[in-house]
């Protein structure tokens, strides 16, 4: 999600060199520099967090009688992946997301031969969360943070694949346009998790993420309309992504992409002149 024309996710060094000078050659070394298992262990770790923290906030609100409320749970899902985003968006990207990766691989802003290992190490990721929170307030069913439709399955695939897309939309705004404040990318990707939980959390669970459906599906063994947040958020992530690319007016093409804008940049440049 972080600086995703990175040269080892396909981009020409040459072209982003040419515009952006001797800083974009100081960020290409250490965007090269970083391991692609530093990358995989970041991954892990952010989606972890995220999901252990927006999970743990649906059941405590639910063993504890709504003391976390539903606005409550919205602002942790939302402040969860701000917070992540900022820690290990520099070494991964920050996409924590299985259908994130997917949809800018499908845009060629990352290599597809590196996808299956992003996924797996959301997976996991996931996976480990939800074990954690078993662990911590036990196998009950009716704990359980998973995402289940309230309504019929195609209400919830729909709702889901607009939130995605909703959610895809304004990643590669904030995240791969040149002309955006980088730095804001993380608040700017936080606030629409926070606005889509808000109104589509109580029909569809508003997952947005395989990755974070699927984890508590496995530990708890509850895979009802799973493929709902198989297809939806993929999907929607897919076309949101592509979407963006339609509106966007730059002389480069898709793989040149130059380095995102930041407004800590622009200051530098005005106090020098």
């Amino acid at each position: 999600m972080a600086n995703e024309r990175s040269m080892e996710e396909g981009i020409p060094p040459n072209s982003r060199e040419e515009e952006n000078g001797s800083s974009a050659d100081n960020d290409s070394a250490l965007r090269i520099s970083v391991p692609f298992l530093h990358k995989i262990t970041a991954e892990i770790i952010g989606t972890y967090f995220i999901v252990f923290a927006g999970c743990a906030s649906v059941i405590v609100n639910k063993s504890t009688n709504g003391t976390v409320t539903y606005p409550g749970i919205c602002v942790v899902w939302g402040l969860a992946v701000t917070v992540m985003i900022y820690s290990v968006g520099h070494i991964s990207g920050a996409h924590f997301n299985p259908a994130v990766t997917i949809s800018f691989a499908s845009c060629r802003r990352f290599r597809w031969k590196q996808v299956p290992a992003y996924i797996a190490a959301q997976l996991i990721g996931s996976t480990l969360a939800s074990s954690t929170l078993r662990l911590l307030f036990g196998g009950g069913q009716e704990l359980f943070a998973g995402t289940i439709p309230t309504g019929s399955n195609i209400q919830s695939l729909i709702l889901e694949f607009i939130i995605s897309f909703y959610l895809m939309f304004v990643i590669c705004g904030v995240a791969t346009d040149d002309r955006a404040v980088g730095e804001l990318a993380g608040i700017a990707v936080g606030a629409t998790i926070l606005l889509n939980v808000g109104f589509a959390g109580a029909i569809s669970g508003a997952s947005m993420n395989p990755a974070r459906s699927l984890g508590p599906a496995i530990i708890m063994n509850r895979y009802e309309s799973i493929w709902v947040y198989m297809i939806g958020p993929t999907c929607g992530m897919i076309v949101g992504a592509w979407a963006y690319n339609l509106v966007r007016f730059t002389k480069n093409s898709t793989g040149q992409l130059p380095k995102s804008g930041s407004f800590l940049r622009r200051i530098n440049n005005n106090d020098s002149k």
